[in-house]
């Protein structure tokens, strides 16, 4: 028996995806430099929790003060549970006074796992995790599955040809993408508090994780969180 190779979210719609953030701007850009991952008005992130508190773990820099979730390879949106392979996530929080503001960048936010002695892991931007991204709950219509199980020109099924390629529908890849996009932590001068989810490249399983550090080092302080595996 073949087991089927789902193909996640192809190459194309994450550049699609990538122009409509960028084509969705209703004002110009301001003059200083823009954050590596410009979103369109309606990109609102998560809503914060009610407290700091109600995170795995949280912690003050300066005025502001750092909350995290670790999910591992699970993608929490509103909507629906996404999961990607290559990707770890966080569900981060920044909280502040009354009426306070915050400079917010990809940039402030690195990840160490297992106290690695290499190099902390960098937050990446949400476009270039929609290759990966997966829907948990969605399997192929029985009659594609039955028609690429069937080797070419033969009527059998070949045990040496490789696992055949199951397409997600387009409709399907452009929902998780939209779901991933407004559930990304907002950039960019924000009123606090903001949430939403950060990406850092981590292809290891999940159980071999024993360790998980959050640093945030940008404008309001530096501050390191130890999440749980």
């Amino acid at each position: 028996m073949q087991v089927r190779n789902v193909r996640p979210i192809g190459t194309g719609i994450a550049v699609l995806i990538a122009a409509c953030c960028l084509s969705a701007q209703d004002q110009p850009p301001p003059a200083k430099e823009a954050p590596k991952d410009t979103r369109p008005v309606g990109a609102v992130g998560l809503p914060p929790r009610v407290s700091p508190t109600d995170y795995q773990a949280s912690g003050k820099a300066g005025v502001v003060t750092i909350a995290g979730d670790f999910t591992q390879h699970s993608v929490p949106t509103p909507e629906q549970l996404l999961t990607t392979e290559d990707y770890v996530v966080v569900e981060v929080a920044l909280y502040g006074p009354p009426e306070a503001r915050s400079q917010i960048s990809l940039d402030d936010f690195t990840l160490r796992i297992n106290s690695s002695k290499k190099p902390p892991l960098h937050a990446q931007s949400f476009v270039v995790v929609l290759s990966s991204i997966k829907d948990p709950e969605w399997s192929p219509p029985e009659s594609q599955s039955k028609k690429s199980s069937t080797s070419f020109g033969t009527g059998g099924n070949d045990p040496g040809s490789p696992p055949p390629v199951v397409h997600v529908p387009i409709e399907l890849q452009r929902a998780m993408a939209q779901h991933i996009q407004k559930a990304s932590l907002p950039l960019g001068d924000r009123v606090l508090p903001q949430a939403g989810l950060l990406f850092f490249q981590y292809h290891g399983k999940a159980e071999k994780i024993n360790s998980v550090e959050l640093s945030y080092a940008g404008p309001a302080g530096k501050v390191t969180l130890d999440l749980q595996p």
